[in-house]
């Protein structure tokens, strides 16, 4: 602290007096920033922020202490070095630097708030507003909508110490804890989207730096048949009635919405000021799913295959796309989601795809053939199988077993006439042949001579050991798509079965069969034969036959189609279209319907929206998240946009002879990037210097230029243009040192202090 002075003051004095006098007292230059504390008796400090309040509304006495604390020249507060979270060396002291190149510290998963920051502070008309200390005289410390000025001041300093020149990075804990302060959402170290932070930010700016101090009552006023430019003059000197900022001046501009009734025909015109475009990206009609095909045939091993199909189509579209690949029939193939060794869901054709996640495992089953008429028709049955292994559970009834299920399920058809435990046990030991071995002649059981005519019972009696021998238990027949129970099937095939192989009246048991719940965790004694209940079936394995006849590594092994390395082309998109999908004609959603006056009731309008007047600042968001009650996904496809001369006049409906030509013409000066899909990702920007003009790459605290050819990528994901009739204007202004004055809010201070009596 430097030497105290004392000076006296009325109650009525401002307190701008009391900071023009402490600023006189220690000789503070005029390029130097000050801003005032009251030090309490207990030794505690608290900001002066609102230097035009008098004396007695700031409640000072006589004898109080009013510290004045001074920037320093590289854009900080002394009293915020309490949160630099690193040791400043002296090196960093001296660094000079470009100013405005300046890296921002994550600080834990708060690159989406570095990138939002980056773009706006290379906003040059916003930055030389804050630069040169014009927001102080418009911060508003009573606008219940707004943040008492933290906000502003606190964007201020990051502003200030970025532009110094004097950092080669800063970090922005004072800000991230403002803003977790004034919305909870960002409170914490979650990864957010830079777009909402950008939305929070520019209205959070707006309100703190809103010049009307008082808004008044505003009616909205449909057109009603009045000529477009009156009411879109109307509705623009409304918006600013109650809201004028360096926000309003630089980043809103007015679209025209027209709303029409289907029923009446009426027709609502409204102009809606705007702050930033979301723009719709053209969506693919179709998409690429992954899935693993199961032949009938066990030798050969489970295929992955990569398939496009409708977005909106059904799984009957799945299996007609899968067929040419393999040239089975659709009507031969049944649809699964296998989730941790069992069925999730067995799908039925009929139902939507919208329903199937890209991480979901998807399999195929091909089943018998499907025919229909004539003599030697039968009913079959498709059975999920599951495969269990048996383990002793630590518990005090050495009896009781537990049971883990492992690999893959299947889907297995039977014909219901010989759905006897015997002639599936025989049918799955074919259709597991290539993973599990038979037993050999020495393995032959010589004395277990139980149940060769229990077991070749029916299976719908009880779950029991399969045992004894099946003659000619034929190959298996069809499988309804539906996975529930048979109709009626002829054989299909001739292919080479259980009952070519050497039958023997006694061979070793490698299984146990027991029909289960769906989950395969519960035995069932019994399972329903009115066709309502999905039988299930569960193969369950004796740990040391498991390690002897089952070979882990083949049951787990698969191929690759060649269809796997064909990947879907995206072609690039042009920015102009994603505009003219944004004023494309729509129909509103069910959720968001619209009332209609004339018909007194609510309505799926139609709703077309109009470009009428573009602001300084076009910020446009390239909506790459997409979200349905299904699915969420995101869009990587590329989007072509301009780096210069981006005309936008074709979409303008504002008449000619009114305006300008060149209000349409943009130059582009920031991006924000987005790498990553939907769990996890990345925010960095591309932002040109408004100094230099050379492109910068700012990874959180890294920053290193880069060329123009660069910029464009698949990443892009909010859009800054700056109109180039400013860009203009800016250049040939002098650069403005506006007089020091009271600034931020922040933590207590050690510099001059002053008694006031």
């Amino acid at each position: 602290m430097g030497t105290p002075h004392t000076a006296q003051f009325s109650h009525t004095d401002s307190l701008d007096l009391v900071l023009h006098t402490a600023r006189e007292r220690f000789l503070a230059s005029p390029q130097e920033e000050t801003r005032l504390w009251i030090k309490h008796s207990d030794g505690s400090f608290e900001r002066l922020c609102n230097t035009h309040v008098t004396v007695l509304d700031a409640r000072l006495k006589t004898g109080q202490v009013i510290v004045m604390e001074t920037r320093n020249k590289d854009g900080a507060w002394p009293s915020a070095k309490q949160y630099v979270m690193k040791s400043v060396s002296k090196e960093d002291e001296d660094f000079q630097g470009q100013p405005g190149v300046c890296g921002l510290t994550n600080l834990g998963n708060t690159c989406f708030m570095n990138s939002a920051l980056q773009c706006l502070s290379n906003v040059p008309q916003l930055t030389e507003y804050f630069l040169n200390n014009r927001y102080l005289e418009e911060l508003n410390f009573c606008n219940p909508l707004g943040m008492k000025g933290e906000i502003a001041e606190a964007y201020a300093d990051l502003v200030k110490q970025a532009w110094s020149g004097h950092h080669c990075s800063i970090v922005p804990h004072v800000f991230k804890t403002k803003v977790g302060h004034f919305a909870s959402q960002f409170l914490g170290y979650q990864q957010h989207d830079s777009q909402e932070l950008l939305s929070f930010l520019l209205d959070g700016l707006h309100e703190d730096l809103n010049r009307v101090k008082k808004k008044e009552y505003v009616e909205l006023c449909d057109a009603a048949g009045r000529p477009d430019q009156e009411v879109a003059q109307e509705a623009w000197q409304n918006h600013k009635r109650r809201n004028n900022s360096v926000i309003v001046d630089t980043f809103h501009g007015l679209f025209k919405s027209t709303l029409v009734c289907p029923d009446c025909g009426n027709v609502s015109v409204t102009f809606d000021p705007f702050c930033y475009l979301s723009v719709p990206l053209p969506v693919s009609p179709k998409r690429v799913m992954e899935v693993f095909y199961v032949s009938m045939d066990p030798r050969r091993k489970p295929e992955q295959h990569r398939l496009i199909v409708p977005k909106k189509g059904k799984i009957s579209d799945l299996c007609v796309a899968l067929s040419k690949h393999t040239g089975v029939q659709p009507d031969r193939m049944m649809v699964a989601d296998v989730f941790s060794h069992r069925f999730y869901k067995i799908y039925q054709l009929e139902d939507s795809l919208n329903s199937i996640l890209d991480r979901d495992d998807i399999f195929i089953y091909e089943v018998s053939a499907r025919a229909g008429t004539g003599e030697g028709i039968r009913e079959d049955v498709v059975l999920p199988i599951y495969l269990r292994e048996r383990s002793p559970a630590r518990d005090f009834n050495s009896s009781y077993y537990g049971l883990m299920l492992f690999g893959h399920p299947l889907l297995l058809s039977v014909p219901r006439d010989r759905l006897t435990w015997d002639a599936l046990y025989h049918i799955l030991l074919y259709r597991l042949s290539r993973y599990v071995a038979r037993p050999s002649s020495d393995d032959e059981d010589d004395g277990d001579e139980k149940g060769d005519t229990e077991n070749k019972g029916s299976i719908a009696k009880s779950g029991q050991t399969a045992g004894g021998s099946l003659q000619d238990p034929g190959p298996e027949q069809a499988g309804p798509s539906s996975g529930v129970v048979g109709r009626n099937r002829a054989p299909a095939d001739n292919s080479p079965g259980p009952s070519n192989w050497p039958q023997r009246s006694r061979r070793k048991q490698l299984f146990t069969l027991q029909t289960v719940n769906s989950n395969g965790t519960s035995d069932r004694m019994t399972f329903s034969e009115d066709g309502h209940a999905q039988p299930y079936i569960a193969i369950d394995w004796e740990p040391e036959m498991k390690k002897r006849y089952y070979d882990e590594v083949e049951a787990e092994g698969f191929v690759k189609h060649e269809c796997v390395s064909y990947v879907l082309k995206k072609a690039p998109v042009r920015l102009q279209e994603c505009i003219e999908l944004f004023t494309t004609v729509e129909t509103l959603e069910k959720e968001n319907p619209w009332y209609c006056p004339n018909c007194k009731q609510h309505q799926l309008a139609t709703k077309k929206l109009d470009l009428w007047m573009l602001p300084e600042i076009l910020i446009i968001h390239l909506k790459r998240f997409s979200y349905t009650k299904f699915s969420r996904e995101k869009l990587d496809i590329l989007v072509e946009f301009p780096i210069r001369d981006l005309d936008l006049s074709e979409f303008i409906i504002k008449p000619r002879s009114e305006s300008d030509p060149d209000l349409y013409k943009y130059d582009l000066i920031a991006v924000s990037n987005h790498y990553g899909g939907l769990r996890d990702g990345h925010y960095t920007t591309f932002a040109c210097n408004k100094d230099s003009g050379q492109w910068h790459y700012f990874d959180d605290n890294s920053v290193s230029p880069v060329t123009e050819d660069e910029v464009e990528s698949k990443a892009a994901y909010v859009l800054f243009y700056q109109r180039q009739d400013v860009a203009r204007r800016l250049r040939s202004q002098p650069d403005l040192s506006g007089p020091p004055e009271p600034p931020a809010c922040g933590s207590p201070p050690s510099s001059e202090s002053m008694d006031v009596n």
